[in-house]
């Protein structure tokens, strides 16, 4: 097939989990004999096109506006202006397109019925879900979008059940309309992990001493810091588990954003010279931090999957989760990890003492989780997945 992907974002632009999602899936189409054409936002440093692991990918310019809306219009509209010159000018026969989120609506939607070129939508979070209804006009503009991609979509995908069932309620379709494929983690990625998890050349000892005293153990946070991740609740849970653990444990907590009030919640805790805000850290800082870590923490309120998840089961690091939207998906309690209960603090906080205090039971964890990352979340077969998904979309196309 010859599809056509509408992302907002690829690397080196990342925003959020849609740029690598995008960069991991498509080279697996590819060697399924895809012909994959990538439309995306021009990025400063890199190519307007090029080609990456087998996908041309298409940058395109996007005129600059204040007002996040007015720029997601004029990227849409930059889109499908782009878009038609190339379909007109080469004679290019897509047979699909494939849209990620409500950002793309609406370039995907009229190029779908200038060109009659079914669409497959990807949903990889509703508005809905993340702020637990629609409260305001923003909110409601970006509902609005979502449920005009899902009517107008041959097909859509989500990364869980849970999705699929929160995009049929919310979005009011059809979940027959609705296919569940895993999101993964890619064969060069999982190397990456694998390679640094024994690297031996960096000074272990003095990296750590940046994060923790010698005979603290680390927990860790990595994402974004918004509320929905439930960052607080881990800062809630803490003082249970410095007592439990006789005052040796750090709490670390990556990622940018505001971290004012976590950081006063600690201070008001008594606990502020416990848990350390790093801010943002690259990949390969991260997985060398991953080497030293005892347990790592994903509170969320929502989370439709969680790929912070896989890429602890990659670095070899216990997970902790809620049982919140998809994680226990992803993570089986008792097996691959610990899964508690959603916004209580007590119950995260015995789920990590539960790792930390039991270093056998932690290593069987991994061990399942490392087994499990190769079987159940690897883009190869992830990437079949989504050809079927394809192929029902235009077998059932008029």
């Amino acid at each position: 097939m010859k599809i056509l992907v509408l992302a907002w974002e690829f690397p080196p632009r990342i925003i959020g989990g849609i740029s690598r999602h995008v960069a991991e899936l498509y080279p697996e189409m590819v060697l399924l004999n895809h012909e994959v054409y990538l439309i995306t936002v021009e990025v400063e440093g890199s190519a307007n096109y090029e080609v990456v692991d087998g996908i041309n990918v298409h940058r395109i310019p996007v005129k600059y506006n204040q007002e996040f809306f007015n720029w997601v219009s004029n990227m849409n509209f930059a889109m499908d202006a782009y878009l038609t010159k190339l379909i007109n000018d080469r004679h290019h026969q897509f047979q699909l397109i494939h849209a990620h989120d409500w950002l793309v609506a609406e370039a995907a939607i009229a190029l779908s019925e200038k060109f009659n070129i079914p669409i497959v939508a990807t949903i990889h979070a509703t508005e809905f879900g993340r702020h637990n209804g629609i409260h305001n006009d923003t909110q409601q503009h970006i509902h609005k979008q979502e449920m005009r991609l899902a009517e107008k979509a041959n097909r859509i995908i989500v990364c869980t059940n849970y999705m699929r069932s929160e995009v049929a309620r919310t979005l009011n379709c059809l979940s027959s309309k609705i296919d569940v494929v895993y999101n993964g983690l890619s064969q060069a990625r999982l190397c990456k992990f694998q390679n640094l998890n024994f690297d031996l050349d960096f000074d272990k000892a003095q990296l750590r001493s940046k994060f923790a005293e010698p005979t603290e153990q680390i927990v860790y946070y990595v994402g974004r810091i918004t509320y929905e991740k439930g960052i607080f609740l881990l800062i809630n849970s803490a003082p249970m588990v410095i007592r439990a653990m006789g005052g040796q444990v750090k709490f670390v907590i990556i990622g940018s954003g505001d971290t004012n009030s976590l950081k006063e919640q600690a201070w008001n805790l008594g606990i502020a010279h416990k848990v350390l805000f790093t801010g943002f850290m690259s990949e390969s800082e991260l997985i060398k931090f991953q080497t030293l870590a005892n347990c790592a923490v994903f509170p969320s309120l929502y989370e439709p999957f969680g790929i912070v998840a896989l890429e602890s089961f990659a670095t070899r690091v216990p997970v902790v989760v809620s049982n919140t939207g998809g994680l226990p998906e992803v993570v089986t309690h008792g097996q691959t990890g610990i899964v508690t209960i959603a916004n209580d603090s007590e119950s995260l906080a015995m789920g990590i003492i539960e790792v930390l205090q039991n270093r056998e039971y932690s290593n069987r964890l991994v061990d399942r989780a490392f087994i499990e990352l190769k079987e159940r979340f690897s883009w190869i077969p992830l990437a079949a997945q989504t050809q079927k998904v394809y192929e029902y979309a235009l077998g059932n196309t008029p």
